[in-house]
This record gives C-alpha cells, structure tokens and sequence, in this order.
C-alpha cells in the first residue's frame, strides 16, 4: 500500500471520530454509556464509507501446488503393426495410465501422432505418415513454460516432415524414448529411393535414377526389372556384398505416347528375405504434348521477379525467364505467355509485339509503373494518377468463378504497394482479390481477371508479392499454397475454355500415402458462389468393384472431398450438383505404394541419440520395468509451489457494504429503544 494512501485512512480515521464526537458527545447534554457507545457505530460507519472512497487496494497472495505434465505420445502408424509391436504399445499405455504412482506424482497427458498429432482415444495403427518432429514443435508451444517430460512410444521409423532429431533439440525437457522393435539385423534388399520426374513430354526420354540397398554380410545377385503393365521396358543385373551394399542405377525411358503411364521398378527377392515389400516401387508419369514457356518482361531488378519465377517453375510442365524488353523482342517466339512488370516507355514495342503474337498476358503494377505510359499503352485499365502511393492488402472475393482459388490465409499476407487513386476498367472484369486498408475492404480490385475476345489477362495492382510467398512459408513451412495460387493464375492464361458454372480441381495420378483431395466451387446463374448447394461424387473403379457416391464438404470458399482411403487402382468419377443438370467427369490413378511397410527394423540410433541429446533414457519395449521408478525419482519433476499474488481493490469487499448496513441499523435500532429519536 502507498504512503499517500495510508495518510488519507489515517486523515479518514482522524474526520470520522471527530464527527461522531460532535454530534454524540459535544452537542449532547447527556454523556452516558450509551452516548459513547452510539458515537462508536457512527465513527464506524462514517470511517466504512471514507475507506470506500478512498478505495485503497490489497495484495491477495494465493499458494498452489503444480505437479509436472508427463506426455506420453504413442506411434498410432501401421509400420508399428507390420513389426508386430501393437499389443505391446497396446499393454505398455494401458500399464502406464494405471499406474497409481505415476499419476500421484504427474499430470499424465496421452496422444498419438502420424501424419498430426491427436489426443489419445483408441490405437488403431493405420496412420499412413509418420511425421514425429510435429510433437516437439506443438509441445514446446503448449508445455514451452512447465515442466513437462516426454515419453515416446515409437519404432523412430519416420516417413513424413522435418528431421525428427533436430527438432528435438528445441524441445527443453528430458525425452524417453520406448523403442518399438529391436537390433537384429536381416538380410534385405530394397529400394530406397527412386527419383522420376512428375512429367515428361512426348517424343523425349525422362530419366529415372534408383537407389538399391543390401543388408547383409554374404555376397548376392539380384536382377532390377522395370515394368509397364505386362511388359518388363528395363532390367539389370546387380550384384551386393557386405563392401558395396548400395548401387546407383541412371536409365532413361522413351515418352512416346501422351497421359499418364505407370511403372513399376522392382528387385528380385533373395531366398531367405523376411521383408519383401520394399523390394518393388510403383511410379507414374504424365506425358505432355507441350511445354508453357513464360516471359517475365522487366527493366528493373526486383525480388518479386524471382518469386514469380520459383512459383512458376515449381509445377514442371512451365518454365520462366527474366527477360528485358529488348530481349523479349528478339526472343518473342519462344514464349506462350508474358509477365509484364511495371511497364515503363520501354514497352510500347512489347505491346505491339504481344498484340501481334495474341498472346495472354499477366501484368503486375507498383511504385516503379510509369502510370501516365501505361494508360497509353492498352485501352482496358486508366489509372488515376496521384504520384502518391498507399500500402493494400488483400481479400479474397468468395464469388470468383473463373477458376477455383483455394482457401488460405491471404489477410495474413503483407500488404501490397501502388499507386493512390481509382481505377476505372473498360471491360468487365472478374475480382479475385480487393483492396483492404485498415481493416476496410474498398470496391478497388487488387488482382482481377479480364477477357476480350479470345485473350485472356490478369492484372495485380501492387508491387511486394514477394513476400506473400516469403509469409506463405513462415506460416506452412512450405510455399506450395503461394506456388499453386500462381499457378492456377498461368493456368488460366494457358487455356481458353469457356468459364462453368462448376469447376473441379484434381491430379492425374496420386501415391499410394497421399492425401487424395478434390476441390470443387459451384455458382449460380448469375455466377454467385453457391454455398447451399449439395455437390456428390460418384466413384468407379475401373477394373472392379461397384460405383460409390460421396458428398463434398462446404469449406468457406469452396467445396471438399477427401478420398484418401481408396485402395490403389484406376478411377473415373463424376461430379453433380443436385436439382441441377450441370456435371464434371474425370479420371485419375492411385499407385499402390505404402511407405510403412518399408521398414525391417526400429531406428535405434537415431531414438538413443535423441534421449542423450535430452539427457533422458531410451528403453526397448521389451524393457520398461524400471521407467516408471525412474520418471518418479527423477528430482528434475519435483512438484513446484507456485503463488499468484492478486490486487484487491477494498470496493470489492462486499462484506464491507454489510457492516455499514449492520452499523446505521444498530445506531438506529439503540437510539430508538433509549427514545433518542
């Protein structure tokens, strides 16, 4: 409490006795008891209200108990089961949630984790992805301040995300790891990695480059085949020992018909192999008749030219050059598609030449546009020119019906800078992204789409999307959402269909451990987005099997499918809208591949290293019994007292309101009896 504080209750106390004194004494003829008596609840009362106005404020000091979190995270994947460890793991987390002394000296917390990570209901080991590094960036965020140790039940076998042994470095708690499996080596052979690309395009060879492996000590032979359907189009003879236990194998194989083709490379099993699985891999190719070649066209140097490139260049079937005006014309033919960036005096033969060529365009607007050339330049955007420039970031405009934008974050992304001033268009457009400033989303476009004839344009009125994809891999650790934004935008200065009302996105083919997800937007007549509508699949294995039917999910801007349980084959399907005539038919493959079931044994090195690293102990499942006695002993999770200390205003006692009634009531109550009043 302050020293002002404390001068104003004294100063309170002083005024209160000093009334109650006048009035029940000094005026009073009479100095009885009861007088003095009277003059106490009424000092009472009047120091009550004073303090109430003074509202001086107390420090409440609580103390608690704060026993340590004990996370125990559970491999939920199916490579647990395909080594015969899922009773096991099934006993040991039974035994552990039991387990009295444990949960006497612990806040035990349960999850799994695969592909995500979840809390702990049932296992039932069919996670198709195991990505352990998840657990060490969610418990770090949740647990980051307690004291929170990790028991992790896994074979250490991981098939998905960042390097587990890393990211456990930045976890700061003891880890345990229970080994699922053991040391013992087999005799094995497999392919541990095959590297195709996704595309190939017609009449060229696509190369194929495979890693072959052999465990064991014994000299063996061994034959790669590559087939296609019934057709063996590659085979080698390879040859192991103990010394040269891996071989790199380079081949090329003709593309001389387009679509998708699928493949499967194999090594001839050994006699005595116990795991003969990941001794064959499935692949797939799509053959392209063509290749998009785009110009991105700029006289200046600037990192959104390298974003847009790196964007571009991430799907295969385009390629992108940074070229200058004066490049651009001497190249010109070369290209499909042109990225005009901030145009300037030196475009005007760039235009002429494109006009010329009918070629779409995608043209991206800044600080550095010269804006009174560029109205000059084309008759279908005049800008207002201010010489004044504002920052703009963007929202998404769910009724785009042009093509399908799937539903990521763009309010997260950094604004945009242009030009101060409207716009006016010549020709309608279609927005997909408006102008925001401030939180206030303003009727400008800030990305629009435009048709004229048979061409096809796009237009981005801000300068800055380098960092869109910058701020796209600080939130996915991935620039796949950025790249494919992009690339549904090249997409569709690549085509000249006609717009639908109903438009599907999906892959030609998927692996066998990829999530199969199709997207799908319906409008109505006046292309609105249509959120009511009831969109289905129906699916059809080609070869077997009866026709299915699936609803979509409404998510925001569009709608989902998820198929990733389909077993691997080939399908059709179709896409309707109910109540509507209007359907989209497709096809693509599945390729039978399970990456769980390429694992003979537990990572046991990697899963000790870990535990050291952590300064914890590694157990094999076959060897817990002393884990629980240690976790408890260990003084590192002592149970902490903690306090939290609470600042009470004095108007909060309610009580005191209480006592001031109670006061003025005995007061009243005396002086009436003694005919006082």
């Amino acid at each position: 409490m302050q020293t002002e504080t404390l001068l104003y209750i004294i100063l309170a106390g002083i005024i209160a006795l000093s009334l109650a004194l006048f009035q029940y004494v000094y005026k009073s003829k009479k100095r009885t008891k009861v007088h003095f008596l009277l003059a106490f609840l009424r000092f009472l009362t009047l120091f009550s209200v004073f303090l109430l106005v003074i509202n001086p404020k107390f420090d409440k000091t609580t103390y608690f108990n704060e026993k340590p979190n004990l996370l125990i995270a559970v491999d939920n994947s199916e490579s647990v089961k395909y080594l015969n460890q899922d009773q096991k793991t099934k006993e040991l987390v039974a035994l552990l949630r039991q387990n009295k002394s444990l949960n006497e000296r612990f806040n035990l917390e349960f999850f799994s984790f695969g592909k995500d990570i979840k809390t702990l209901d049932t296992l039932s080991f069919n996670e198709k992805q195991t990505n352990p590094s998840l657990l060490f960036d969610h418990f770090s965020q949740v647990y980051g301040s307690s004291i929170a140790p990790l028991v992790v039940i896994t074979d250490g076998n991981q098939t998905y995300g960042t390097d587990y042994e890393f990211a456990a470095q930045n976890y700061r708690h003891a880890i345990f790891p229970i080994i699922l499996g053991d040391t013992t080596r087999y005799t094995d052979l497999k392919i541990e990695q095959l590297n195709v690309n996704k595309y190939a395009y017609l009449k060229n060879k696509f190369p194929i480059e495979i890693i072959a492996v052999y465990t064991g000590l014994d000299e063996v032979n061994t034959q790669l085949t590559i087939s296609s359907g019934n057709s063996i189009v590659f085979s080698e003879n390879l040859t192991f020992n103990k010394e040269h236990s891996s071989r790199l194998v380079t081949l090329s194989l003709p593309a001389n018909i387009s679509g998708v083709h699928s493949y499967k490379a194999e090594l001839r099993p050994l006699a005595n192999e116990k795991n003969t699985v990941n001794n064959s891999k499935n692949f797939a190719v799509e053959v392209i008749d063509r290749k998009t070649h785009v110009a991105i066209i700029s006289d200046l140097i600037h990192p959104d030219l390298g974003a847009l490139k790196k964007a571009i260049e991430s799907n295969e079937q385009r390629q992108a050059s940074i070229v200058t005006p004066i490049e651009f014309l001497s190249l010109s033919d070369d290209f499909q598609q042109a990225i005009l960036y901030q145009p300037n005096k030196n475009f005007k033969s760039v235009y002429d030449k494109i006009q010329s060529l009918n070629i779409n365009t995608f043209t991206v607007l800044g600080t550095k546009t010269n804006w009174l050339e560029f109205n000059k330049l084309q008759p279908y955007m005049q800008q207002t020119v201010t010489n004044q420039y504002e920052d703009f970031q963007p929202a998404l405009n769910s009724n785009y019906s042009v093509f399908i934008v799937d539903d990521f974050s763009f309010s997260n992304f950094p604004p945009l800078q242009t030009e101060f001033g409207a716009a006016t268009f010549s020709i309608p457009t279609e927005v997909i992204l408006y102008k925001t400033v401030n939180g206030i989303q303003l009727k400008e476009p800030l990305l629009l789409t435009y048709e004229d004839n048979e061409k096809r344009a796009v237009i981005l009125n801000g300068e800055g999307i380098w960092g869109w994809r910058a701020q796209n891999f600080l939130d996915e650790k991935s620039f796949h959402n950025f790249d494919n934004f992009i690339g549904k935008i090249i997409q569709y200065l690549d085509s000249n269909q006609k717009r639908s009302r109903l438009n599907v996105s999906y892959e030609s083919f998927y692996n066998g451990n990829d999530n199969v997800i199709l997207t799908a937007q319906f409008f109505n007549k006046t292309y609105e987005f249509d959120n009511t509508a009831n969109l289905e699949i129906t699916l059809k294995d080609k070869e077997n099997g009866p026709s299915q039917t699936v609803p979509f999910i409404l998510r925001q801007s569009n709608y989902q499918v998820d198929l990733s349980g389909l077993e691997a084959g080939d399908y059709t399907f179709t896409v309707k809208a109910q109540n509507e005539t209007i359907s989209q038919s497709g096809e693509f493959k599945i390729l039978d591949y399970n990456v769980e079931q390429q694992f003979l044994n537990a990572n046991v090195s990697k899963l000790q290293n870990m535990a050291r690293q952590s300064q914890g102990t590694s157990y094999f499942i076959n060897n817990t019994n002393t884990l629980v006695e240690q976790l408890i002993k260990d003084e590192r999770f002592a149970t902490i007292q903690k306090s939290t200390k609470k600042v009470v205003p004095l108007i909060d006692w309610k009580f005191l309101l209480a006592f001031i009634a109670l006061s003025l009531s005995a007061e009243w109550f005396i002086r009436k009896y003694n005919g006082l009043i």
